[in-house]
């Protein structure tokens, strides 16, 4: 925990110590014991219970535990008493809990109850990695999904008479996680303004894997939260990539780390030397690392097998209008198929492994059409609902396989199927993003990824650096890199520009015909016979003919006048300066056109401009696609423009 608290007129020392929370083999109790010796040891204090195989931890978690289950809890927590370790149990019932119904918070005060009998003092209630969508009994009763958590969280916080220790996990429990950002997370406001001061507040950082946690965002949270978070540390943590151990010193306060149990006393011993450490003796950069009960993906330890549920009580069942309850449904032979097929043999992959690298070769290849609406535009959008649709199958089988009842299986199993789910995502999410509808998969690919979005740690590094890299793959592509040439327009590429441009605006089926249409100012750029800005044209050439071009005026004025369009002097002033680009479909590479447009820029801005303008029509979906990746041109707004026509500009 990353704060000393008043509470009940004494001050609660620093928390400090692991988390049992990651996806898979659990710990044993023999090594769970030695990790209490270890902390008492190294001068750690707290241990937080939630391992994702109990099922009476998350998926079960209205049951009550079983006698045996019962005893197991019971030495585990005496264990870490003797040892001087906070034993902190934690319950996950997001998956299904319908939050207005009495006898669901009943149900929860029920289980809290019985843990405490077994002697456990503090607990924890976990809202991570759940859906955010309620239920129509749950709407009728809250406001929004923040103040239906808050209100459970209030009353068993106070049912359990209000004890030290309480930590709550928010569904936003990182900052990459909050809209539109944490200072104006509606959420995370609620949760600060609501939520009894006595609760504490976990929190993972930046991202849910937080490289570092400067001491500004950690203000910039403790302000909304209304109290200081508690730093639950994810940066050791291994269970979604099964190529990747994490021996590293640590920095941070609360630590979830690898699944594999003995490699993880570097990361505690350096947790405890760090909290032992006095402020003149900490390294001035020191960072704080956030950490999260749950991590994305899951990996594997031990050989105890994880506590059932109990079918002495009668079945929960809910109301029309509540969530449905979280069943784990059975396996399929078409399950039992497809991961035969996916792994298949060393020099061969099954049959659905094969069809899904095709069709996500050609959805690359042929990702224009997605916003050409062209004539091979519902073909792209066919073949990527159905590359969807066989990513689906994968999760689907993956979840049913995390559900099965025969535990050792599943552990031998469980490195591998993480590590393929974990790419059909990225890949899934990829083809989302080329279909214009990426939000989701913009955050796992953007510039600072989370640690799964890559493959392979240093082994995968030094193979990516070597000659021979991915000569033994066995999905060969052909060559991916086409050659261009960039060059200045000359008067004998006037018929193959005009070609180009003819083509690009034959109407599709939202097309208005080129003759109905309301010109472009960039129109005029095509007559050819307006002169052009000396070094603001250019043609692209691959090795067929040539494939596009980008010219430009230094001065936008005179071709406004000529297509008889008002333009606000503020705006022209701004951006005094306009440009058109088009390439034709069969470029897939965006890098000739973005060169193209950084010479133009750059010979403007020499040139004197300020700002640059281009106009399009809402029909043409791909370059406005285009222009948006570009990140410079923004909407401008513009009084009488046609309604079929925006204009972007870009600062120089």
């Amino acid at each position: 925990m990353s704060k000393s608290k008043e509470a009940k007129g004494t001050t609660r020392r620093f928390i400090s110590g692991v988390v049992e929370g990651f996806y898979g083999r659990p710990w044993t109790m023999e090594q769970r014991a030695d990790l209490f010796k270890r902390e008492q040891k190294w001068g750690l204090n707290s241990y937080l219970y939630a391992p994702k195989d109990d099922y009476k931890h998350r998926m079960y978690w209205r049951d009550l535990y079983s006698a045996q289950e019962a005893e197991q809890l019971i030495t585990l927590i005496s264990a870490a008493k003797k040892h001087n370790v906070e034993f902190i149990y934690a319950i996950s019932p997001g998956l299904d809990i319908t939050f207005s119904n009495p006898k669901e918070v009943t149900a929860l005060k029920r289980k809290f109850d019985q843990v405490k009998e077994f002697g456990c003092k503090s607990f924890s209630l976990l809202f991570d990695d759940i859906e955010t969508e309620m239920c129509p009994a749950d709407k009728q009763a809250f406001s929004s999904f923040a103040h239906a958590q808050v209100a459970i969280a209030n009353e068993v916080f106070q049912h359990l008479g209000q004890p030290e220790m309480f930590l709550f996990c928010p569904t936003d429990y990182c900052a990459s996680f909050c809209t539109p950002n944490v200072s104006q997370s509606a959420y995370l406001h609620t949760l600060g303004e609501k939520l009894l001061q006595g609760i504490d507040i976990l929190w993972t950082g930046p991202k849910v894997v937080s490289h570092k946690i400067s001491v500004e965002s950690i203000e910039e949270v403790s302000a909304v939260l209304k109290r200081p978070p508690v730093i639950w540390d994810n940066i050791h943590a291994n269970d979604y990539d099964p190529q990747r151990l994490f021996l590293g010193p640590f920095k941070g306060v609360l630590v979830n780390p690898n699944c594999e149990f003995y490699p993880n006393f570097v990361v505690i011993h350096t947790l405890a030397t760090w909290c032992k450490a006095t402020p003149d003796e900490e390294p001035s950069d020191v960072e704080m690392r956030p950490q999260h009960p749950a991590s994305r993906l899951k990996k594997d330890p031990s050989e105890e097998e994880p506590m059932q549920t109990d079918t002495g009580e009668p079945t929960y069942v809910p109301g029309p209008d509540e969530n449905p309850l979280y069943t784990a449904e059975p396996l399929t032979l078409e399950d039992l198929k497809l991961l035969s097929d996916l792994f298949y043999l060393p020099y061969e992959y099954g049959p659905t492994s094969r069809t899904m690298l095709q069709e996500l070769d050609w959805l690359k290849k042929h990702s224009w059409a997605a916003a050409a609406q062209t004539e091979k535009t519902a073909e792209w959008s066919s073949r990527a609902q159905h590359f969807d649709e066989m990513c689906e199958a994968v999760v689907q089988m993956f979840n049913r396989l995390s559900n099965a009842p025969n535990r050792s299986i599943l552990y031998d199993l469980y490195n591998y199927i993480c590590d393929i789910k974990s790419g059909v995502g990225l890949a899934r999410a990829y083809v989302k993003t080329l279909s214009g509808h990426g939000h989701p998969s913009a955050h796992v690919m953007n510039d600072d990824p989370e640690p799964w979005g890559f493959r392979g740690g240093l082994s995968g590094e030094f193979q990516r650096m070597l000659p021979g890299h991915g000569n033994r793959d066995l999905f060969k592509h052909p060559p991916s890199t086409a050659v261009y040439c960039i060059r200045p327009f000359c008067p004998e590429d006037k018929d193959e520009v005009q070609r180009i441009f003819r083509e690009m605006q034959r109407p599709g089926e939202d097309k208005v015909p080129l003759l109905v249409q309301q010109p472009l100012m960039s129109d005029v750029l095509l007559d050819l016979d307006t002169p052009l800005s000396p070094h603001c044209a250019l043609v692209l050439e691959d090795d067929t003919a040539v494939c596009g071009y980008a010219f430009a005026l230094m001065d936008a004025k005179p071709a406004a006048v000529k297509i008889q369009r008002e333009m606000d002097a503020s705006v022209l002033k701004d951006f005094p300066s306009m440009l058109t680009v088009q390439v034709l479909p069969r470029v897939t590479d965006p890098s000739p056109a973005k060169r193209m447009i950084s010479q133009l820029l750059s010979s403007l801005k020499n040139s004197g401009s300020t700002g640059v303008l281009c106009d399009l029509r809402h029909c043409d979906r791909r370059m406005l696609d285009f222009y948006t990746k570009q990140g410079s041109f923004k909407p401008i707004q513009i009084a009488g423009l046609p309604q079929d026509i925006i204009t972007l500009g870009a600062r120089l």
